[in-house]
């Protein structure tokens, strides 16, 4: 059994975007507290993200607490320039830190006061734990293609750039973000590319001359909480890649991108694809025009001066009968030899060892307070809003944690 070596107020659990944000609450409180990573500062933005990624969102929409990002306030950072940044936003902070730290196991202390993280260095107790370990924890990858060890599959947490995959034709599965990114950076790189499309919601990268942030915080999405949210659960599809531009799967089809329904089996090398792609971009279709009518309601109603786009009103034509689009791919005689799955991330909280998770891994938790007292979450996506996961969200929720804690400490 690990030995006792310690005792704290509060522990953080994760020295990424989020942990560094709640020390930095919990110190100008005055609150003790100890951080714990079990690599580095940031190490998703060193090892889970591509090479030629470029932040969703422009430059001037990065705003951690009391640290603004330097850089060109329209541009769209690197992954390099965002490590950086929250490598320096560490050295601001200055948070008591511990790296190397791996918890095991987080459980209620035996008296039910408190709480005790088995980590290989010994155990330590804290009277509160903040869980900091971010959004993105477990890779999801499907074991269609477990059988074909012959073919190149990476997750894109793990994808580094197109010199990475063997020659030949590439197929991407997931049409999110990162599957839409990826894409266009195969397809640039002059690779022969298929992508699997699915639900997606699209929007614009700019409209009448704001970009997709300004218009968030117009029509006030950025305050929208997660009860406002409502049952839809899609990620708009955008990018910064490339000076930033509104993604249309449709000019990906006329670049020479070959549109697939979804991945619904596998068998011998041939995958199976639904009939649902006309229906799935049309889908996205939709979201992109309510869109538009909610900013030029907007704009109608505050009376702001603002020119017309008419170009983003403008949708391109069908690249070919998605009727007649491929129902499977033979993946030898097409010559795809990689495949990249960008088909998202689960939580991945199995060492809580509390009642403090759902059956379907979600932690049990009102705006990152959880019911068992002492227990918080942050940096999840919809925590409490729609920022709450956002390098311009996550101080709102640090701040109003740490005051709960702050309270509840000194009431202790």
């Amino acid at each position: 059994m690990a030995v006792v070596s310690e005792r704290v107020e509060t522990l953080i659990i994760g020295g990424g975007q989020a942990g560094l944000t709640m020390s930095h609450m919990l110190s100008k409180r005055g609150r003790p507290h100890l951080v714990v990573e079990r690599r580095r500062v940031a190490e998703r933005w060193r090892g889970e993200r591509w090479d030629g990624l470029h932040f969703q969102f422009p430059n001037w929409s990065i705003k951690l607490p009391d640290f603004p990002f330097a850089g060109d306030p329209e541009g769209f950072a690197t992954k390099q320039e965002i490590l950086h940044y929250i490598e320096a936003y560490a050295d601001f902070v200055k948070p008591p830190l511990r790296s190397g730290v791996d918890v095991k196991r987080l459980s209620r202390s035996s008296n039910g006061d408190g709480f005790v993280a088995d980590t290989p260095a010994g155990q330590i107790e804290s009277d509160n734990v903040v869980v900091a370990t971010g959004p993105y924890q477990r890779p999801k990858t499907p074991d269609l293609l477990r059988d074909q060890n012959d073919l190149f599959q990476v997750h894109a947490a793990h994808y580094s750039n197109p010199e990475q995959l063997p020659p030949g034709a590439v197929l991407v599965v997931g049409s999110g973000a990162s599957g839409a990114q990826i894409t266009e950076e195969l397809m640039r790189a002059g690779r022969r590319v298929f992508l699997s499309v699915g639900r997606h919601r699209r929007v614009p990268r700019r409209y009448r001359g704001r970009d997709l942030m300004w218009w968030l915080y117009a029509l006030g999405r950025d305050k929208m909480t997660a009860e406002e949210r409502g049952p839809d659960r899609l990620l708009p599809l955008i990018t910064g890649a490339y000076g930033g531009h509104t993604v249309d799967l449709r000019q990906y089809a006329a670049d020479g991108v070959t549109l697939l329904g979804h991945l619904s089996g596998a068998s011998n090398g041939v995958l199976q694809f639904t009939s649902d792609i006309a229906e799935n971009i049309r889908q996205g279709d939709l979201t992109y025009r309510m869109f538009l009518t909610m900013a030029d309601a907007h704009v109608a109603s505050a009376g702001l001066d603002m020119p017309t786009d008419p170009p983003a009103h403008q949708e391109l034509s069908d690249p070919h009968d998605f009727a007649a689009a491929p129902s499977q791919l033979d993946l030898r005689a097409e010559g795809v030899n990689a495949v990249i799955w960008a088909t998202g991330y689960a939580l991945d909280f199995g060492w809580i060892d509390m009642p403090a998770i759902r059956p379907d891994g979600e932690p049990i938790h009102h705006h990152g307070i959880a019911e068992i007292p002492g227990l918080y979450f942050i940096g999840l996506q919809w925590l409490s809003k729609m920022m709450s996961s956002f390098l311009s969200g996550v101080g709102d929720d640090a701040a109003r944690l740490a005051e709960h804690i702050a309270r509840r400490n000194r009431s202790a």
